[in-house]
């Protein structure tokens, strides 16, 4: 008996160690063609496995029953297959490629093209097509719908502006071209509206510290504005847009094959503004007037073994000019009509060439050109400054260790009009050399664990030495969590005249109280990533980060002491910017996309023991997009947004009536666009649709627009501006008083024409 039993249990022993030795295998294809490199992962036994060079993949040692397999690739949209295995089981998987394909591929982090998720620094992707949502004439405009990044206007009559990431000001975020650092001091505030859209492949931001890799600049973060690939461009494409404020933008692009080996992509973009509006009877334009022109050409070499050379260049010339709606041009400088007139110049040209050796080294250079002429009432402002920059870079892969190696040198030359480059002697134009070398090892710990040091060498020839050392830990707790942590160092020498449009406009004197010492910041950054792919198909991305931002040195504009003067001097504290930043994507399989972000942000100065909050500077801010496609219909619809929290605004005095802190603001819009042409997409919509100004609740924005010279203010022994009948506040003119479009509710109406 105790025998037969034994057989029993050996006998159905067996056929349970069978029941799980089941074996799944197959290839993944995509259109006919085998997908490498494929990731499939079962998720109810948290296995996975990769496709080989043929696309073959296989499990092992299966139970029989039901599963979800989760198959990824990049270039390729994501799926999820429901597998039922009762036997051994042969599949082909079949993946439809991602027309987006460089969504999930960044190089701002490394240097380095490198997969999204297996990037050691949190880099954000925004394709063309994002942009598109919500259509604007420039990149400066475009970025409002990018939550933790918020386009900032300095100025109410000239409109020109700068970029914050998380609370810190714009200087503090470098804005690249295809990696190269050619939007910097003079034209953070003088250049970012000459970039057209229709240049954009993508944009890559990356949040916090990255000075180790592209210098001392990038202290709150960068912006790097990837232009479009000639292979994957169109062979003509027109897109024009109008508004019923009566703005017109054109952008044009074509390529055409100047030989077998040589690809050219032009682009043309074109604004025109030319309509006086004055909605809120103060005599002052609401919206600047402009006519820019921006001509882009791109050319590809075709080298053997398919090493890279390329060169970009790109001209623009912009004419804007805000003020007093009487203002010619024959009052520009005058005293009798107020008017802010900027021409600007900017030439660019940038090249990357791989050295035609064995090992992986890349020569990247930029030269940029940039002139400017204006003036703010009578105080004129003559500018120039040139930029060349090298870069030599070596990528190089030893066993568990990915190694960068790069040694860069930039010039600097600037020159104007102004006590900033004025001495005893005469006209001394700034000649600033900062040759650096870096170096980063990526360096791969474990199978979920990797870490990242870096450290970089740099001599200002005005201050000497500057090293910014970077570190960074990515953990990959399965393919779906992400926990990165980046920390670094940053040095930023200051330029008032050039990166502070305050010192420039209005009647304030600019005191300038000691030589003023270089910034150091101190940064540290951490980031989750989650992904949940649902088994319907919908796809939900969570995006979480802390920062904080150290800074000793702070530069800070002082308003306020003196009503006739902008006081610049070191903090004798310090300054801090922390907060969190979160970001949620959500992809329906029946084609309805969400996106929203929110920022919790405090940056403030900390002086004697004293905190405030930094001026124009808003604690929390929120951003949105929903989009929809009725295909029956052809019809797309986009809705955007963005909320601002309150912000503290530069007053002039005790007696100014206008608001000291900005109400809770919002910027919205509603897009429609029809795609049922060939190769033509006719979109429209509103813009502003809460018809948001910052005139509301406000008597007036611009102080004393009535007397933009001050010829009828009377003045204290002090300097300081005294009440008086005909000036009941005490105020002088200033237009700094500035946190939100005064642009109201407008329509808009476009056609786009692509023809690969």
């Amino acid at each position: 008996m105790k025998k037969s039993i034994l057989v029993i249990c050996l006998l159905f022993l067996s056929i349970f160690s069978f029941a799980q030795d089941l074996v799944l295998k197959g290839k993944v294809e995509s259109n006919g063609f085998v997908v490498p490199k494929a990731n499939l992962h079962i998720v109810e036994l948290q296995r996975s496995t990769q496709t080989n060079e043929g696309g073959e993949f296989g499990f092992v040692a299966l139970r029989a029953g039901s599963y979800q397999i989760r198959i990824t690739a990049v270039g390729y949209k994501s799926q999820v297959n429901k597998v039922d295995i009762s036997s051994d089981t042969i599949l082909n998987f079949n993946l439809i490629e991602q027309k987006e394909d460089l969504r999930e591929v960044v190089i701002t982090g490394t240097q380095k093209e490198v997969n999204r998720l297996e990037s050691p620094v949190p880099v954000e992707i925004y394709t063309a097509k994002f942009f598109q949502k919500n259509p604007t004439p420039s990149i400066f405009d475009a970025l409002q719908n990018i939550n933790g990044v918020r386009p900032q206007l300095n100025c109410n009559i000239c409109n020109t502006g700068d970029i914050h990431i998380n609370g810190l000001e714009g200087p503090y975020t470098m804005v690249m071209i295809d990696g190269m650092p050619i939007v910097s001091s003079l034209s953070t505030v003088y250049g970012l509206s000459g970039i057209p859209n229709s240049l954009v492949e993508r944009v890559e931001v990356v949040k916090g510290p990255a000075s180790s890799l592209y210098g001392s600049e990038a202290v709150g973060g960068l912006i790097n504005i990837i232009t479009k690939d000639i292979r994957k461009a169109s062979a003509l494409s027109a897109d024009f847009m109008t508004t019923s404020y009566l703005e017109h933008n054109l952008d044009l692009g074509f390529k055409i094959k100047a030989n077998q080996k040589v690809n050219v992509l032009t682009g043309l973009n074109y604004f025109k503004y030319g309509n006086k509006v004055d909605h809120n009877h103060d005599n002052f334009t609401d919206v600047t007037l402009q006519d820019r022109i921006s001509v882009f050409q791109k050319w590809n070499f075709a080298r053997k073994e398919n090493r890279l050379f390329s060169l970009a260049g790109r001209f623009l010339y912009e004419d804007r000019w805000g003020g007093e709606m009487n203002w010619a041009k024959a009052n520009r400088g005058g005293e009798e009509v107020y008017g802010e007139s900027i021409y600007t110049k900017r030439f660019e040209l940038l090249g990357n060439y791989q050295l035609p050796v064995k090992e992986k080294m890349f020569f990247a250079f930029s030269l940029t050109n940039h002139n400017q002429d204006s003036r703010y009432g009578t105080t004129s402002y003559i500018a120039r400054q040139n930029i060349a920059f090298s870069q030599l870079t070596w990528d190089k892969k030893l066993g568990s260790h990915d190694l960068l190696f790069g040694t860069a040198f930039r010039y600097t030359y600037y020159d104007d009009n102004t006590p900033a480059t004025f001495s005893q002697t005469g006209n001394m134009p700034e000649n600033t050399y900062l040759p650096g070398i870096f170096a980063q090892d990526e360096i791969k710990l474990a199978q979920k664990h990797s870490l990242l040091l870096g450290m970089r060498y740099d001599y200002n020839s005005t201050h000497g030495n500057i090293f910014t050392p970077r570190f960074a830990y990515k953990i990959n707790f399965d393919e779906t969590s992400i926990l990165r942590l980046n920390a670094g160092t940053g040095f930023r020498v200051v330029n008032i005249f050039t990166e502070d449009h305050a010192a420039l406009t209005g009647a304030r004197d600019v005191i300038i109280a000691s030589d003023l010492k270089p910034e150091k910041t101190y940064n540290v950054n951490l980031n989750y990533l989650k992904k949940l792919y649902a088994s319907n198909g919908n796809i939900f991305t969570f995006d979480v980060s802390a920062f904080y931002t150290y800074f000793n040195n702070r530069i800070v504009a002082d308003y306020e002491t003196n009503t006739q003067q902008i006081r610049y001097d070191n903090l004798s504290g310090y300054a801090v910017s922390k907060g969190l930043t979160g970001n949620l994507d959500i992809s329906l399989n029946f084609g309805l996309k969400l996106n929203a972000g929110i920022t919790l942000q405090d940056v403030g100065l900390v002086e004697d023991g004293v905190k405030t909050q930094q001026i124009l500077t808003e604690k929390w801010m929120g951003t949105w997009s929903a989009s929809y496609l009725i295909n029956k219909l052809n019809l797309g619809i986009d809705y955007t947004g963005n909320v601002y929290g309150p912000m503290r605004l530069p007053l002039l005095n005790e007696l100014d009536p206008r608001q000291p802190n900005s109400p809770v603001w919002s910027l919205q819009n509603i897009q429609f666009t029809y795609r049922g042409f060939k190769n033509l997409e006719v979109y429209g919509g509103v813009k502003n649709l809460l018809n948001f100004k910052p005139t509301r609740n406000n008597p007036f924005i611009i102080a004393r627009a009535n007397d933009p010279f001050d010829k009828q203010v009377q003045f204290d022994a002090n300097g300081n501006a005294v009440a008086t009948t005909n000036n009941p506040y005490g105020l002088t003119f200033d237009p700094s008083y500035v946190y939100a479009p005064n642009q109201g509710i407008r329509g808009f109406f476009g056609v786009r024409y692509s023809l690969r």
